[in-house]
């Protein structure tokens, strides 16, 4: 399956022309709508600088965490977040490294730990979801690459039926809080001291 859709992305990425791709066009890309596939995407795209994606893809991302709470797979997308667009250089950056993170993927990730992607999990792993969107959402300076990374993990982890990718996504997450709470301290004992200065 990740060949087919490795391939598919290098195609499209050595097309010529103008190439300026949106959320909707990268999932037909990948030939499927699956919920992992869906979140593996709007993880990439929320770690692109692009002003404000961050916050819509973050909303989609709260929304697909709601759906695997109730046990569904599918999210349709709002037309907001389906037509949020990529110009040609990032609409490039992210096909190539889709392409490579597939074959690695493949060559990588095997169905082990299937405990972790049991469908019990799913309420756990949808929390979790939930967790890093709310990063995303944050005003963070680079606040968006380690739960982007950690939720990109989930997704292949989950694709490939690979508990140690689960792991992985965890442990990168929690980094992501970490860094969250650390950024928080320092952004409220600067406002401590400006405080002082000022005499409020």
């Amino acid at each position: 399956m990740s060949e087919g859709i490795a391939q598919r992305l290098r195609d499209a990425h050595d097309g010529a022309g103008d190439l300026r791709l949106n959320l909707r066009e990268l999932l037909h890309l990948h030939g499927e709508g699956s919920g992992a596939v869906l979140l593996m995407l709007m993880a990439l795209l929320s770690t692109v600088p692009i002003a404000g994606a961050g916050t819509v893809l973050s909303l989609g991302i709260f929304a697909l965490a709601w759906a695997w709470l109730r046990g569904r797979d599918t999210l349709h997308l709002p037309e907001r977040l389906a037509t949020l667009t990529l110009n040609e250089t990032w609409t490039r950056r992210c096909l190539h490294w889709l392409a490579w993170t597939y074959e690695c993927a493949e060559r990588w990730l095997c169905p082990r730990w299937q405990a972790l992607c049991h469908a019990r999990t799913r309420f756990w792993w949808a929390l979790w979801i939930a967790l890093m969107a709310a990063l995303i959402f944050l005003p963070l300076p680079l606040g968006n690459l380690l739960p982007g990374t950690s939720l990109m993990l989930l997704s292949l982890g989950w694709l490939f039926r690979d508990g140690i990718a689960l792991l992985l996504s965890a442990a990168t997450g929690a980094a992501g809080v970490g860094y969250a709470i650390s950024v928080g301290h320092l952004a409220f004992a600067a406002w401590q001291q400006a405080g002082a200065w000022l005499g409020i």
